[in-house]
């Protein structure tokens, strides 16, 4: 009987936390609470300037909005600021691809730090579905764009996307007047060549892509450059190109190793390749890292992480691409808004880093426990 007699004071409470959570609080119902005007509440909660209310009325209004659980019209605001508050993620197939998601992970943290929302969207390649996904953002009046790839190469920018801040993600334009966030794939080849250097490796041949896009020029480039750094001359014979997958590493590896001559360290366009060389050394016969030592690039997890011996490779900076891109996408809509000074667009390199684990050793016949040499340079 006693639990029975607390019933319908149970029921009051509920009933009263649902009607509180499926009603909307409006500056009404604030200002009814309060016992002022509605212009009143609306000048305490928007603080503006100028107007004379007392210290005391201003505290009433802030106390019953509390209260109540008054939650301000963002969008109402945003349209007074002639802002959305919604920015846009135009990707071709980063949404649909594990070892890419950080560089979503990246823009959404950012961006909520920022007060922003980040509407996804994922086109898979699908250049009328594209240009319908932008239509669609900027009848919602985003207030700017990201437009991302799915790998590092020059795009044509959607002439829609001319008409709202953008900011180019893991891609360029061949206008300079959009900015661009990108990995640094000339410091990433470096650092990878820098490593096999440090080891002792003289003969280093590189597996690169065929395709001649950024990354592949990049990281060819970089790879010349330390080897010259360290008073290593380049020997176009120690480098082959094939398809960025695990049959074109293992068709570039083969091809390397089969020399009179052959390499005693591989560098991979990425870790891809890095899977077939290793096909290909275990067919030769070859140990990794004791007769042959292989680095990769772009830290594909799944793979680095689970062939055996784990891949030395060199990231790709993605969380810090997707934040780096939130960061002057918001300075480009400042701007644009009369928030900010106008300024150049910005292009932004970002570094790639070494990921060490097992596969990288000395060259065959050099003692492991020797010092490794510091490259030239």
């Amino acid at each position: 009987m006693q639990g029975n007699a607390h019933e319908p004071h149970r029921n009051r409470q509920a009933q009263t936390f649902w009607q509180v959570l499926m009603k909307r609080i409006g500056l009404k119902d604030v200002a009814a609470a309060a016992g002022v005007s509605v212009t009143t509440v609306s000048h305490v909660l928007n603080d503006v300037q100028g107007k004379r209310i007392n210290a005391a009325t201003r505290r009433t209004v802030l106390d019953a909005a509390e209260r109540m659980g008054y939650l301000p019209n963002g969008l109402a605001r945003g349209l007074r600021l002639s802002r959305s508050n919604t920015v846009g993620f135009v990707s071709d197939e980063i949404a649909t691809t594990p070892h890419a998601g950080q560089i979503i992970r990246g823009a959404q943290e950012a961006a909520a730090k920022r007060g922003l929302m980040l509407l996804m969207l994922n086109t898979g390649g699908d250049q009328e579905l594209e240009d319908k996904e932008i239509t669609l953002l900027l009848q919602h009046r985003v207030d700017g764009v990201l437009y991302a790839a799915m790998y590092h190469r020059v795009v044509q920018v959607p002439t829609l996307l001319r008409s709202v801040p953008t900011v180019l993600l893991d891609a360029r334009s061949d206008d300079p007047g959009i900015a661009s966030v990108v990995p640094d794939e000339e410091q990433g080849g470096r650092t990878a060549t820098r490593e096999l250097v440090a080891r002792g490796h003289r003969r280093i041949g590189f597996v690169n892509h065929i395709e001649d896009i950024p990354a592949a020029r990049g990281r060819l480039a970089g790879y010349k450059a330390e080897l010259a750094g360290a008073g290593i001359a380049f020997d176009p014979d120690l480098v082959v190109a094939h398809n960025a997958v695990g049959a074109g590493g293992y068709q570039g590896a083969r091809t390397l190793l089969g020399q009179e001559d052959p390499p005693t360290a591989l560098f991979c366009f990425n870790d891809r390749m890095a899977m077939g060389a290793y096909r290909a050394a275990a067919e030769a016969g070859l140990a990794i890292p004791a007769d042959l030592s292989v680095i990769g690039f772009d830290n594909q997890e799944l793979i680095s992480e689970n062939l055996f011996p784990p891949l030395t490779t060199v990231a790709l900076p993605h969380y810090e691409m997707g934040a780096r891109a939130i960061v002057h996408l918001q300075q480009a809509i400042d701007a644009a808004a009369g928030a900010a000074p106008e300024a150049a667009a910005v292009h932004e390199y970002l570094r790639c880093p070494l990921i060490l684990r097992d596969s990288v050793g000395p060259p065959p016949g050099r003692d492991a426990g020797q010092p490794r040499p510091t490259p030239m340079g």
